[in-house]
């Protein structure tokens, strides 16, 4: 089978639509406006596409945190 193994636990691909790179980064976020400190999401970045992520989400106002894959952070941003 075609593709079978190419993502998995150990080989998360890129959010970025279309892409089906590796992802190497996650983009911690949250949209402070509905959700709280506790609230972290994330978006999985391959080297070429985790500017691309990380800019669209603060072009609107929402906090950022980029880690290494499979780093995960408890929030994001200050309190609002």
């Amino acid at each position: 089978m075609l593709g079978l193994g190419d993502v998995g636990p150990d080989r998360v691909q890129c959010s970025r639509a279309g892409c089906t790179a590796v992802a190497t980064r996650s983009v911690n976020w949250r949209n402070p406006k509905i959700h709280g400190l506790e609230r972290v999401k994330v978006w999985s970045a391959c080297d070429e596409h985790v500017d691309y992520l990380s800019d669209f989400l603060l072009a609107r106002d929402f906090p950022v945190v980029v880690t290494a894959a499979g780093v995960t952070v408890d929030s994001v941003g200050a309190a609002s």
